[in-house]
């Protein structure tokens, strides 16, 4: 059958087991595409490592001639999804979900050919439902079956509230799958719930359901928590060559078969000799070979190699003079404040994170002025031409 070995690498959930041989057969018998469904709601624009996990899974389907469908929750995400921990997720307004809509999409065109997939958007549907439908569709599920999904019934467990918005979602989410009539859908393993929903609801309104695929979870480059915006340690399709060989080369030793694994696009065989190396060469050398390698995915060959001198150059030569230090004009910076702190001028050179994660990075340790390290966010910082500043492990400023 069609590459099925290759289809069937890394996925970590088949339901119902036998059920992508099944749905193969069913196309090549009816001879057509499979409609294949990832569905997304477009509450942080900015696509990562964990994305490309089930991304690059629809590539091969998509490359094999199936239909992709990604499907926009530009209605879902204005009602808020459940998030996976004890609390709802705030909903965005119509203006948002566009804006990281239109970001979302034109980054998907770094793994699948966006010109050859379906894009569509549940607002087109989910807008016109009238209310008398909603409640004949709220009618198709329990409450129990609802409390089977483990955030809710961790979260009724331990008294911690639940909106009655949050027990929708999923099975709005579920009656995509009915309006787009997808054959497969495909998530992280931590969307299985809601897979398995659409599954029900195709099958109470007389279609054969879909099968579900489910991807393992990346974990970022903290080595503990699955990669995540909200986490600070994700590995973003969009940073910057250096920065991503900087990232990767910050990954724990013990991650680099999962990153082998699901993060990079070489060969089975390549796959099975990297690891077999990890055994005896020193991991730093793997992990250079697993780094140039996602970067050639996203970037090119030659940038690569650029990061990796790069990389070299910064990081492995001990010396102040052999690092690259990144000019920072000081008229360039604005504070709110005359009296300003350590923590805003790191604020100011690393824009891309939040306050509150430079604060976490100055507290461990990881800032250093002058070559001495400092762990109180508040201590005063006086602006002067020379000062070099080192915010973890790979950036590193010269004021002037």
């Amino acid at each position: 059958m069609e590459n099925l070995k290759s289809l069937k690498e890394n996925v970590a959930i088949f339901l119902p087991e036998n059920g992508l041989e099944e749905k193969l057969k069913l196309a090549k018998k009816e001879n057509r595409p499979l409609r294949i469904k990832l569905g997304f709601d477009p509450t942080a624009p900015d696509l990562h490592l964990g994305h490309a996990v089930v991304l690059k899974k629809l590539k091969e389907f998509q490359d094999l001639g199936h239909q992709i469908v990604i499907l926009v929750g530009s209605f879902t995400a204005q009602i808020g999804d459940p998030t996976g921990k004890n609390k709802s997720r705030q909903p965005l307004n119509a203006d948002q979900v566009q804006k990281n809509a239109e970001t979302y999409i034109n980054q998907l065109s770094k793994i699948i050919d966006v010109e050859k997939a379906e894009i569509v958007f549940n607002s087109d549907w989910l807008d016109k439902l009238p209310f008398s439908e909603v409640i004949q569709l709220l009618s198709k599920v329990t409450v129990a079956q609802l409390m089977h999904r483990n955030d809710f019934n961790k979260r009724f467990t331990e008294n911690t509230p639940i909106a009655m918005h949050e027990l929708v979602y999923p099975i709005l989410q579920a009656y995509d799958s009915v309006k787009i009539n997808a054959d497969i859908e495909m998530g992280g393993t931590d969307q299985l719930f809601n897979c398995t929903m659409g599954r029900q609801l195709q099958e109470t309104n007389g279609e054969t359901a879909q099968i579900v695929l489910c991807m393992p979870l990346l974990r970022g480059t903290d080595g503990k928590e699955k990669m995540s915006k909200s986490l600070n340690n994700i590995i973003g399709l969009t940073d910057e060559p250096n920065e991503m060989f900087g990232k990767t080369m910050s990954i724990p030793d013990d991650l680099l078969e999962e990153y082998i694994a699901l993060a990079t696009d070489f060969s089975i065989e390549e796959k099975s000799s990297l690891n077999d190396r990890l055994k005896m060469d020193n991991p730093m050398l793997i992990k250079k070979l697993v780094a140039k390698n996602i970067i050639t995915q996203y970037h090119s060959e030659i940038e690569a190699e650029y990061a990796e001198e790069f990389f070299n150059n910064q990081f492995q030569k001990r010396n102040d003079e052999n690092r690259v230090f990144e000019t920072v004009k000081i008229d360039s910076l604005n504070f709110e404040n005359d009296k300003i702190t350590l923590l805003d001028i790191c604020h100011q050179l690393k824009k891309d994170i939040s306050k509150t994660a430079v604060r976490r990075l100055i507290e461990s340790g990881a800032v250093q002025i002058n070559g001495e390290k400092n762990i109180d966010p508040l201590s005063d910082f006086i602006l002067d031409s020379g000062i070099k500043v080192k915010i973890g492990k790979r950036d590193f400023f010269e004021l002037n």
